[in-house]
């Protein structure tokens, strides 16, 4: 498959997270199954969704996350983001910088992507609790981690990794957590990897 045919399939190109140190590939945040509900919630991670401004709001972006999210149906699609998910460098990928899992298809096809890009570790945040059904058979490239919903909300115990958002006046959540560095090196990932780290636990971000 050649490059070109790829991003044709894909509905354009990946997302290249200013902060991060991979690729990503975005699709409307306003399509979020658990996220559209959460953003009518004061005090949710997704109230005042990052998603939801500054560029995402251009008319171009936001086209263009819709036909990614078309092309999701696409059976080819597969094919053509592992195509374009090996032909990057570095290593590691994010799914999603914008919005989530829409159901167990995209679940899937997001699976065979991971196995068809070995040499690539992947991290998927998700706020889709019914996703922990089909963690065990999640690729061994892969970490999932789920979302809690709520700011300063405690990580869940029941998923083996997660994330959490706190406010300023918040402790970090105990000895298996780890505080994302970003805020302290000019809002940039740098070197660090742990969202990827399967030893990690939970990652606690700052709220926005």
């Amino acid at each position: 498959m050649k490059t070109e045919e790829a991003f044709k399939i894909i509905g354009g190109s990946l997302s290249k997270p200013g902060k991060m140190p991979g690729w990503s590939i975005g699709i409307p945040a306003k399509e979020c199954k658990t996220g559209s509900k959460l953003r009518k919630i004061k005090n949710s991670v997704c109230f005042d969704c990052y998603a939801l401004k500054g560029c995402y709001v251009f008319k171009v972006v936001q086209d263009a996350q819709y036909r990614r999210l078309k092309a999701i149906k696409d059976p080819r699609w597969v094919q053509a983001m592992a195509h374009l998910i090996n032909s990057k460098k570095p290593d590691v990928f994010r799914w999603h910088d914008s919005g989530d899992v829409q159901d167990l298809d995209h679940l899937n096809k997001i699976y065979e992507v991971c196995r068809l890009t070995p040499s690539k570790r992947h991290w998927m945040p998700t706020r889709e609790a019914w996703i922990k059904d089909h963690v065990k058979r999640a690729p061994d490239n892969l970490i999932i981690r789920f979302s809690m919903p709520m700011i300063d909300q405690e990580p869940a115990g029941s998923w083996s990794h997660v994330s959490t958002v706190i406010s300023k006046d918040q402790p970090w959540f105990g000895a298996t957590s780890k505080a994302c560095p970003a805020p302290s090196q000019g809002n940039q990932c740098k070197s660090c990897r742990m969202c990827w780290d399967k030893e990690i636990k939970n990652i606690s971000y700052w709220a926005h």
